[in-house]
């Protein structure tokens, strides 16, 4: 009986769960820890369990047969709850470039599955070796799959349109909802579905990753070059003579003093972190781990202390000498948390 368990619970289990720690190990940057992709993998089981049960209610109040509402709502509604975490992950900082958006849609999508398959290995235990093969490197990786390219569409469209706007992960949701539904619908065979899911999702993530850490690196790049200069202004004493400094003494007609004086506070420190948060990123594609010391610590307590001293209307104000795409504020979070 155990062996008789065992076996169809490797085969539905282990590809996804492979397949998560391989994306995680291909990430150079280490821009995910492995104990958040943990949580996330158990979030993603939580929300199996809330799928299952809203679609319990959903067939007990609408006569509708099941093998319609597997194949066209079931898959869009799974999708939205998988996404939506996925959202609150995005619109909280805590995911920055396409490579841990995907890392964590698949971590997401691996929960759920391992929930799904598990509850199908009870409610048909004796089902041959062919159902599992298709359930492990069909259905389970399908789940990850089209979470991971929700979240990467989702990240993408923000990225393009430079604005936290509800209607740009519907194009996301849309494709990862579609995905599904074709799998459903097992137009050729359960097994070529299955193949095909193998032979396209695979090489679609590696390329997201090649893509991303290509972006990451010129980011880096940039970004390491801008904040060195902004820094070497605010020390060199010349401040006054620049862009910046200009900005700051238009400022002064509409701030009291000492909120000026924190402003310039502000911008220093902020763009002191951004520099350390930048330079770990670049240790850890070195192969170094590098930790958040005290002072690092402290910095993060004084620039809090100062977004209170400078208030709403001072953080609107300096915004425009700030880097402030989600990527920025991605760096803040990595190095704060």
């Amino acid at each position: 009986m155990t062996a008789q368990f065992l076996v169809p619970a490797l085969v539905g289990l282990l590809p996804v769960l492979s397949f998560l720690a391989t994306l995680v190990y291909l990430d150079s940057y280490k821009l995910v820890k492995l104990g958040n992709v943990i949580a996330l993998v158990a979030c993603g089981a939580v929300v199996a369990g809330a799928s299952y049960a809203m679609n319990g209610q959903v067939l007990a109040l609408v006569e509708i047969d099941f093998q319609v509402f597997s194949r066209y709502i079931a898959p869009l509604t799974e999708e939205l709850l998988k996404g939506l975490l996925l959202v609150l992950l995005i619109r909280t900082h805590r995911i920055g470039f396409l490579v841990d958006a995907a890392i964590f849609g698949f971590a997401v999508g691996t929960g759920f599955a391992m929930v799904e398959n598990l509850y199908y290995l009870r409610l048909i235990p004796d089902a041959r070796i062919g159902t599992w093969i298709v359930r492990g490197f069909g259905t389970a990786i399908m789940h990850g799959g089209a979470t991971a390219i929700f979240a990467v569409m989702g990240l993408a469209m923000l990225d393009r349109a430079r604005g936290a706007r509800w209607h740009l992960y519907l194009p996301g949701l849309a494709f990862a909802a579609v995905l599904h539904s074709a799998f459903n619908h097992f137009f050729l065979s359960p097994m070529v579905s299955t193949l095909g899911i193998i032979a396209v999702l695979p090489p679609l993530l590696y390329a997201v990753f090649q893509r991303s850490e290509q972006a990451v690196g010129n980011w880096l790049g940039k970004g390491f070059d801008a904040d060195t200069e902004m820094l070497a202004l605010i020390n060199s004493g010349r401040l006054s003579d620049s862009p910046v400094g200009r900005y700051l003494h238009v400022l002064k007609d509409k701030f009291r003093g000492p909120v000026v004086a924190d402003l310039l506070c502000y911008l220093r420190l902020h763009t002191e972190l951004a520099l350390r948060a930048k330079g770990i990123l670049m240790m850890r594609e070195s192969g170094f781990e590098v930790p958040v010391d005290e002072a690092t610590r402290e910095k993060f307590a004084e620039l809090r202390y100062l977004e209170q001293s400078i208030g709403r209307t001072g953080r609107l104000a300096i915004q425009p000498m700030l880097h402030m795409s989600h990527k920025d504020l991605w760096q803040l979070y990595m190095l704060g948390k």
